[in-house]
């Protein structure tokens, strides 16, 4: 059975997708999600770590900064090195200064793996379950 640390490091990716996002640091990607990602969400389904890049990029919103909240995260252990994880995220989006416009609702799925640079989410889905605003 993987340790405390093996639990606490995966439950801590999830909050480091969301600063990555936030702080729109796309490059970075790799910190997350690993080399051969499968990313699913209502905009489509992504591929590789080059086309989850790629696909960051493209879809930046102009002049809206975004604050990702993940919570009610629960991870399971399917072997040494692999693990899935659900958790419930909130997400406002607003323009410098103001208060949000938008805010939405998902749900995250996800299966991890142990890579040579820590656990990385190797499947990531997201699913709108609702959303406020404009």
């Amino acid at each position: 059975m993987p340790a405390t640390a093996d639990r606490v490091e995966i439950t801590e990716l999830f909050a480091r997708l969301g600063h990555l996002l936030d702080d729109r640091r796309w490059d970075d990607a790799g910190e997350v999600f690993a080399e051969d990602i499968v990313g699913r969400s209502p905009r489509g389904e992504i591929n590789g770590l080059t086309d989850m890049r790629a696909f960051l990029h493209r879809t930046e919103p102009n002049g809206e900064l975004s604050q990702h909240i993940a919570t009610d995260i629960v991870v399971d252990f399917t072997g040494d090195d692999a693990a899935t994880g659900t958790a419930n995220s909130t997400v406002h989006y607003f323009r410098e200064g103001e208060a949000p416009h938008r805010t939405a609702g998902l749900r995250m799925t996800c299966e991890v793996a142990r890579t040579g640079s820590g656990w990385r989410f190797r499947e990531y889905g997201i699913t709108l379950l609702w959303l406020q605003g404009e």
